[in-house]
């Protein structure tokens, strides 16, 4: 495999080693699925020199945008070239401005691309080697995501019951988040975003240190 190692931003690059150091608090249940996504990332790289990864929950908002972002942050920091990240929801509504805060905490540089009140896009940087991740919500299938060969991750069960089938891909592999939504407007909701973001980082750096 071709590798590539991409420098992120020092205070990012900090916080993805502070999250390796807790691959201890990984359920097996949970490092079951994610290898299972690491089989799948090593096969397609192996086969084709790429692979694409769609995250999915129900709006497109918070944590399918966090598994993309990280997924891919990871793969380009291990220097695992190739790996394309996507998200998407079974309804379109907006990428929550609390996902960007959180974001933002740890070491992202993020702007707002378009004025939109209902549904702005955001690019996401976390390296000045990198192309932005352009980052909105939208229905699984609409573009810019990929219409076959790729992995679909479902990262809530409302999202996971509402598409039993998932047209085009080849994998379709459950790995599901609590909602941190369950905070908003209330005096945690900063604690509960953070918290959330750490998890899926840590996990997305163990998937991808597995490939």
């Amino acid at each position: 495999m071709t590798s590539t190692t991409i420098e992120l931003y020092e205070s990012l690059n900090e916080f993805a080693i502070q999250r390796e150091g807790e691959w201890d608090q990984i359920p097996d249940t949970r490092r079951d699925e994610l290898k299972q996504m690491a089989g799948y990332i090593r096969d397609s790289i192996s086969k084709s020199g790429s692979v694409q990864l769609t995250f999915i929950c129900t709006h497109n908002s918070r944590r399918s945008h966090l598994t993309q972002i990280w997924a891919k942050a990871a793969a380009d920091r291990m220097g695992l070239t190739g790996v394309q990240t996507f998200s998407g929801g079974t309804e379109t509504t907006a990428m929550n401005s609390r996902v960007a805060s959180a974001l933002k905490r740890c070491g992202f540089q993020i702007t707002q691309e378009k004025e939109d009140a209902t549904n702005p896009v955001y690019a996401v940087r976390y390296s000045d080697d990198a192309d932005p991740l352009l980052c909105f919500s939208k229905v699984f299938h609409e573009a810019p995501n990929p219409k076959s060969d790729f992995a679909a991750v479902m990262t809530c069960s409302s999202a996971d019951e509402a598409c039993p089938i998932v047209p085009g891909c080849d994998l379709r592999l459950p790995i599901q988040y609590e909602d941190p939504k369950v905070s908003d407007g209330t005096d945690v909701e900063s604690a509960t975003y953070d918290e959330r973001n750490r998890q899926i980082a840590r996990e997305m750096l163990y998937a991808i240190s597995l490939v």
